[in-house]
């Protein structure tokens, strides 16, 4: 599984919970933005992002992002999903995301979201700072090292 996500520098573990199942007996589609949310927030966390918005004002905004499903997701299973940011931009960044599935051996789904910064005070986008770049452009040039607890 580290050959799998050694192109994604923050790897978020997440257990599948029985009810994150639906009628086709797999997990349901919209649980995986759920997955690429608390991925995202992990990698925030890594970035120090939320620190620098309560500080700051200006904060991350989900414009949009997508889903591509390869294979289906059950109960009981243990997913690591791999984050990066692939494009940045002045006010935006895309991310990347890929689902390993424990159980499968393989990546599950691969996902996508374009995040533009924006101040909450004044009410418009907002550049991101050169910390934040810095330390997103610091944390992608890194091997992952968390991949050597898969």
């Amino acid at each position: 599984m580290k050959e799998l996500l050694k192109d994604y520098p923050v790897i978020t573990e997440i257990p599948v919970a029985w009810g994150e199942m639906d009628a086709f007996q797999h997990v349901n589609n919209v649980v995986y933005f759920r997955y690429f949310e608390t991925a995202r927030i992990e990698y925030f966390r890594e970035v120090a992002l939320m620190e620098e918005m309560y500080k700051t004002g200006i904060g991350p905004v989900l414009s949009e992002t997508s889903c591509c499903f390869k294979l289906p997701v059950t109960y009981p299973d243990t997913l690591y999903i791999g984050s990066r940011v692939s494009e940045l931009h002045d006010d935006r960044f895309t991310m990347e995301y890929a689902v390993v599935s424990k159980k499968l051996g393989a990546v599950a789904t691969f996902g996508k979201a374009d995040v533009v910064m924006y101040d909450f005070n004044n009410k418009q986008k907002a550049k991101l700072s050169s910390l934040l770049v810095d330390s997103i452009q610091g944390i992608e040039s890194q091997v992952a090292i968390q991949q050597e607890t898969l």
